[in-house]
């Protein structure tokens, strides 16, 4: 049989090492891997290369390889975005454009589409305040699409270079017999939360920092106020996610980004799960004016109804089934601890 090949950038970060491990077990894949750090043990083997240092200026590399699928996931988060602008730019945005191109240039030498699948985020919305984001409850892809950060305007510029170049490069959708052009697929990701990998400092991390934090008995000041509401969403639904975008046909798709949900909590009811699994924990609240303004900026739902019509999109996990059928069972087996 032969295997497709696909590339997955930002393998060694959170989604990067879910998405890969699943690619291999599912089998029929040629999976090349990049990223800033060496390969985890616990992919090695997986990858049939693996190439390490900055994407920017690694890319021309990626020139002699012919990859069918590209999972562009490497990325500066939003909190270090926030504080390293420039940077982030760079790496979010420079490092996407130069994969863009070298995804257009593939799809029309091979005279077949490079897909290029995109994780976006619920970072490119942005509310005047706190009563404007309440009041918009479940927002739909085009609307308030007005980012307070870094990371979010890097995001939405993205989706629109996915657009341009596989809609409008050179204008090539003017002529009579266009060549072909890359097929851009992006989901609007919610807060996602990994029961196998350890929280990095994601502005939307409070979640699982409290949670690791009480099972190890360690107290946890959260940075965000007890009322803040955002989406979440298990890991193993937004690597379900993507491998069902990717392999939906392309006439299916009515649009090029697509929101996706599971389940929308407080901070206060993340505490609220924390304490019914370890009554001991102290968890007590000290907002960050920061890392909270970042967050009462982002909606509390999101409105995925067009990708539950288009290609079927549906979670596995709402928030019950999150927290006993998946992360509190890692977290007895990581910490040894007993639960409830």
């Amino acid at each position: 049989m032969t295997e497709m090949s696909v590339l997955v950038t930002g393998a060694c970060g959170e989604i990067g090492q879910a998405l890969v491990q699943n690619l291999a077990a599912r089998g029929g894949y040629q999976i090349l891997t990049t990223d800033l750090m060496p390969l985890p043990e616990a992919l090695r083997g997986l990858s049939a290369e693996h190439v390490q240092g900055d994407l920017v200026y690694r890319v021309k590399q990626f020139y002699d390889y012919d990859f069918e699928v590209i999972f562009h996931l490497a990325a500066s988060l939003s909190s270090k975005a926030e504080v390293a602008t420039e940077e982030a730019h760079r790496i979010n945005v420079e490092g996407t454009m130069q994969l863009l191109m070298l995804a257009a240039y593939k799809s029309e030498r091979r005279a077949r589409a490079v897909k290029f699948l995109f994780p976006s985020s619920i970072a490119v919305y942005g509310f005047e305040n706190r009563a404007a984001k309440h009041a918009a409850g479940r927002v739909c892809e085009d609307d308030f699409n007005t980012p307070h950060t870094m990371y979010g305007c890097n995001k939405l510029y993205c989706e629109k270079l996915g657009l341009y170049y596989s809609q409008f490069h050179g204008q090539r959708h003017l002529d009579p017999d266009p060549p072909v052009m890359l097929d851009f697929r992006a989901i609007r990701f919610p807060g996602l939360i990994s029961a196998f990998t350890l929280p990095s400092g994601g502005t939307s991390d409070y979640g699982p920092e409290m949670l690791h934090a009480a099972a190890q008995d360690r107290p946890y000041a959260c940075f965000v106020r007890e009322d803040t509401r955002i989406s979440f969403m298990a890991m193993p639904d937004a690597i379900k996610s993507l491998l069902m975008l990717m392999e939906t046909p392309r006439e299916q798709l009515t649009r090029i980004v697509y929101n996706i949900d599971a389940f929308s909590l407080t901070a206060a009811e993340f505490r609220a799960r924390a304490l019914h699994a370890f009554p001991e924990a102290g968890i007590t609240f000290e907002p960050n004016p920061r890392r909270q303004g970042i967050v009462d900026s982002w909606p509390e739902d999101v409105d995925d109804s067009r990708a539950r019509l288009d290609w079927d999109w549906s979670p596995n996990y709402d928030a019950d089934r999150f927290f006993e059928d998946y992360f509190l069972p890692e977290i007895r087996r990581r910490y040894r601890v007993m639960i409830g």
